[in-house]
């Protein structure tokens, strides 16, 4: 008996929160029952972001869970701001009968709908669009059509998903703090790096080429003196000890960053913005509450950071 119940308890909590390693469904913890979901739905008024996959699945569905639901920052945003259900499309069962309310083939490729309480479409069906950019597109659109402001946390997370860093310049100047702080805050920059080369402080900028320009970012340089000269390439660069120093002296030294969020946050700092909160992500502001370390994260490989803060808050 007392195992009967142990048995029970156990598919009770697999029914509820599904807490996986199935490589289709990637890091986010799924509910499986459709009406718990709803119910939580109302409950906490937030919109259920339903995941119709295949799993096990073909090389799409694998690679969606692998990178779009992989994204720690995309996971983050999804579980705070969502109520996360996986429904299997090559199932029978509760799945087929969610399957069919939606219209939905079976053994499909992945498609996302978000829904409000009730179980209506906030947004169109997103498919055909494997992608993070085309995931985030929708979460934005949902609070859109809900006509809510959308937070600077999935703000930031549109520019990272849709800013493809192919382009990089490096530009010589009498101050590289200074450098970081002019080129970090323009849209279309991935990173900046403060460093030294040929004898000179540099900052090199890695950007997207389709948003903005080397002859834009030249202007906007020179703008603030930070643009003496342009190098040809990064050869004999060496990176700063002290990168991004509006950031690292400040208490958001502690937090993983992206790249990208790191640029921005570093240079709202420069320019005497005391609180950058709502450039935080959900589990980035709970480690700042929290996190008793003084390690400074910011500046380190991104996904591993990532994951040591996360571990920090366990």
């Amino acid at each position: 008996m007392k195992y009967l119940s142990i048995l029970i308890c156990s598919l009770i909590l697999t029914s509820n929160i599904f807490a996986q390693d199935i490589q289709e469904l990637g890091s986010v913890n799924w509910l499986r029952d459709y009406d718990e979901a709803l119910a939580q739905s109302s409950e906490l008024n937030k919109p259920v972001l339903i995941l119709f996959q295949e799993v096990p699945g073909c090389v799409t569905c694998r690679n969606y869970g692998d990178n779009v639901l992989s994204d720690p920052l995309l996971v983050d945003v999804i579980e705070h701001y969502f109520v996360p259900l996986a429904i299997f499309n090559n199932k029978g069962g509760a799945d087929k009968k969610i399957l069919d309310k939606y219209n939905e083939p079976t053994w499909n490729n992945p498609v996302v709908r978000i829904v409000d309480h009730k179980g209506e479409n906030l947004i169109k069906r997103i498919n055909g669009n494997y992608s993070t950019a085309g995931l985030v597109d929708g979460i934005v659109q949902s609070f859109t059509e809900r006509s809510k402001q959308i937070p600077q946390d999935i703000r930031l997370l549109y520019d990272i998903a849709t800013t493809n860093p192919t382009a990089e310049s490096t530009y010589s100047m009498f101050c590289f703090w200074s450098g970081e702080k002019t080129y970090g805050k323009l849209d279309g920059v991935y990173s900046t790096t403060a460093g030294l080369q040929n004898g000179r402080e540099v900052v090199k900028v890695v950007y997207d080429p389709s948003k903005v320009t080397e002859k834009e970012l030249t202007k906007k340089g020179k703008q603030s003196n930070c643009a003496d000269d342009l190098f040809e390439g990064s050869n004999g660069f060496r990176k700063d000890k002290d990168p991004k120093y509006y950031l690292k002296n400040s208490e958001y030294r502690k937090l993983a960053m992206h790249p990208l969020q790191a640029a921005r946050i570093n240079s709202l700092l420069g320019q005497g913005v005391k609180d950058v909160s709502e450039w935080l992500f959900p589990s980035q502001k709970l480690a700042l509450e929290k996190m008793n370390s003084k390690k400074a994260l910011y500046d380190l490989d991104f996904d591993e950071a990532w994951s040591e803060m996360k571990m920090n808050l366990e």
